[in-house]
């Protein structure tokens, strides 16, 4: 989600990819009104019925798939940065502290406001942090992800383990949740997030080792020449690729797996490597130009990601909620599946249309400017 001089195209692509495909495991949450059991499968212990089987196809293209992408495009905004600094030779992280805190900023706004699970935060935190790493050069960056990534793995797949031991695992029960978002007011809401605020961040700080190990993976894959238009870039892209089909494609089909064991395991190890095939295959697909129109659109996305990313979860929020149109609880899985694609349609309009008068987002021009009162003073 930064702005800069000489874009690579495919990285905003990808950028308005990820954040056009987050909302599709977010719009599960909003449609069923905060139950996350909709986004699982601890509730189930046999197959599904056919709307719940179109629901878990879809879960099972998105959900962890565009986070895991998302996170590692951060990772890739940061290493543009960096080299910014340095070619301009001013102090790293410098200006790239005050960015991320005031990212860190907007996402409390956002989670208070909006929505309770908001990545901004975690993000804001991370970026500090991998900043700090990045200066220390390739062998510490090397290490780094060797141990945090270790140690990620070891937890994720522990819990694995214990959650195959164990028996009756739950998520616990939403009901109060659901009443809230159906008869409460947006203030209740707001209410309810502050008053539950350490509870409703949990997932926000323990996925922080995973998102610096897959923000140092951006910047690694920025520095291999993955996204480069070239030859090198192209075989580089096809080793993601068989990756993401032939180890992370099996790996993630544990999800139609009921009972909820995998859903830890699939969203939060398995599911980054599927997103490591997606930057292959669209690598792929942008060199066809015939579907140029819709590169175009989905790099105007790209480019106002943060904006995107808010916006459609005002939407969301307007749309499910019951002080907007109340229709959490009532649609069927395909019904939903429409709504993100009106959803998305009109991002990408939003944003193709804006792009004709300004050269930033709004809530990135905000921040520029925000950061740049900040630091002049």
């Amino acid at each position: 989600m930064e702005e800069r001089i000489g874009r690579i195209r495919l990285l905003d692509i990808l950028r308005g990819f990820a954040v056009l495909g987050t909302l599709g495991t977010n719009i599960w949450i909003f449609a069923h009104l905060g139950d996350l059991s909709y986004i699982t499968t601890y509730h189930f212990s046999g197959w599904w019925n056919a709307d719940d089987f179109l629901r878990m196809a879809v879960l099972f293209l998105v959900n962890g798939k565009f986070l895991g992408l998302l996170t590692i495009m951060f990772g890739v905004g940061l290493e543009l940065k960096y080299r910014q600094a340095l070619r301009k030779g001013n102090t790293w992280p410098g200006v790239y502290i005050w960015t991320s805190t005031f990212l860190i900023i907007e996402g409390l706004i956002h989670f208070t406001l909006v929505m309770e699970y908001d990545i901004l935060m975690s993000y804001g935190l991370t970026a500090i942090i991998v900043a700090f790493i990045v200066k220390k050069g390739d062998r510490f960056i090397s290490k780094t992800m060797k141990v945090i990534g270790s140690i990620h793995a070891v937890l994720i797949l522990g819990i694995l383990i214990l959650s195959l031991l164990a028996a009756n695992a739950s998520l616990g029960h939403f009901g109060d949740v659901v009443s809230l978002y159906r008869d409460g007011t947006w203030l209740q809401q707001i209410q309810y997030r502050l008053s539950h605020f350490l509870l409703l961040r949990t997932e926000a700080i323990w996925v922080i080792p995973m998102n610096i190990f897959l923000f140092l993976l951006g910047v690694r894959l920025m520095r291999s020449g993955v996204f480069a238009p070239d030859e090198n870039g192209r075989r580089k892209r096809d080793k993601l690729f068989k990756l993401g089909i032939y180890i992370g494609l099996p790996l993630n089909l544990l999800i139609f797996v009921p009972g909820g064991d995998f859903d830890l395991a699939v969203r939060y190890l398995f599911a980054p490597l599927m997103s490591l095939g997606y930057i292959a295959i669209i690598g792929r697909m942008i060199e066809y130009k015939k579907w140029n129109r819709l590169w175009n659109l989905l790099e105007n996305v790209g480019k106002m990601s943060l904006s995107c990313y808010v916006v459609q979860n005002i939407l969301s929020s307007i749309l499910f909620y019951g002080w907007g149109f109340a229709l959490g609880g009532k649609l069927d899985s395909l019904q939903v599946i429409v709504c993100w694609g009106i959803i998305t349609f009109i991002q990408l309009l939003f944003a193709s249309i804006w792009f004709r008068f300004f050269h930033l987002g709004p809530l990135e021009m905000i921040r520029k400017r925000v950061t740049g009162i900040a630091v002049s003073r």
